[in-house]
């Protein structure tokens, strides 16, 4: 009786140690997938809408036109999306500025929907990085787009 304690013991203490072992090989493995997941969390995009919409009239000379546009920023970080914030109105004005220097021509094309656009977003980025040092702006996007002629 007393070598069959003693064998039911050791194989008790045998089994405690693997247990152990491998819930240390474990461990590190589900660590570092926590770490990945975090990764992704961060790497999830912040989009923030610039609000009011922007009326603008454009064409100079003869009869008015105006754009109505509503932009969403994607940002990568929070940092960026403060600073976006915190620049609005010089942002906002320099879009303005943007948008009534457009003609006709430029405007009436898909591919000139586009270089307005990219040109928003470079105009956004500058101002970003030149008054904030950060570079987080990744796009613009027209959630709304009307041109009157």
């Amino acid at each position: 009786m007393k070598i069959m304690f003693k064998q039911i013991l050791l194989a008790l203490k045998q089994s405690v140690v693997c247990c152990g072992c491998v819930a240390a090989l474990i461990m590190p493995i589900d660590a570092l997938a926590q770490e990945d997941g975090e990764a992704a969390v961060a790497a999830q995009p912040i989009y923030l809408p610039i609000k009011p919409s922007f009326v603008v009239n454009y064409g100079g000379e003869g009869r008015l036109r105006y754009i109505k546009a509503d932009l969403t920023v994607r940002l990568t970080t929070s940092a960026a999306a403060s600073g976006v914030r915190h620049h609005l109105p010089y942002i906002r004005n320099n879009l303005v500025r943007l948008f009534a220097s457009q003609t006709d021509e430029t405007i009436e094309s898909q591919d000139g929907k586009e270089a307005l656009r990219m040109d928003a977003l470079k105009e956004i980025q500058k101002i970003v990085m030149d008054e904030e040092g950060i570079d987080g702006v990744e796009d613009v996007l027209f959630t709304s787009l009307i041109i009157q002629k």
